[in-house]
């Protein structure tokens, strides 16, 4: 059974824009882990800061254009919960990028058999 050249092209037409899809978000997904990733080593970076720290240390944080008097149990408290959203992002975000990985890889795939078939 032969696939007509009209339906057989539109076939590879569809098949070449999810793969060029899936390689552009695959990009943007790649480049929001490494952001992420980031703000995170920042974050612990400066929660080792607090922890060398001795306890009786006046701790201030910006609002604004102001600086706040806050103690440092609170701001520990609040990076380490800015450190967990965080990397439960960077968790669904590599979920993302192996879905788009396999959806790029499938669509390769599916235009080299069609291609070495015809």
């Amino acid at each position: 059974m032969s696939i007509p050249n009209e339906a057989l092209q539109k076939v590879l037409q569809e098949i070449e824009t999810q793969a060029i899809l899936s390689q552009q978000q695959l990009s943007v997904v790649k480049s929001q882990i490494a952001s992420k990733q980031r703000d995170s080593r920042l974050l612990q970076l400066t929660e080792a800061e607090l922890n060398s720290l001795p306890p009786s240390t006046k701790v201030y944080e910006g609002v604004g254009k102001m600086f706040v008097h806050e103690e440092t149990s609170k701001v520990k408290q609040r990076l380490e919960t800015e450190r967990n959203g965080l990397e439960e992002d960077v968790k669904g975000l590599k979920k993302k990028q192996n879905y788009l990985e396999t959806t790029f890889t499938n669509a390769s795939d599916h235009m080299n058999r069609i291609l070495n078939r015809s």
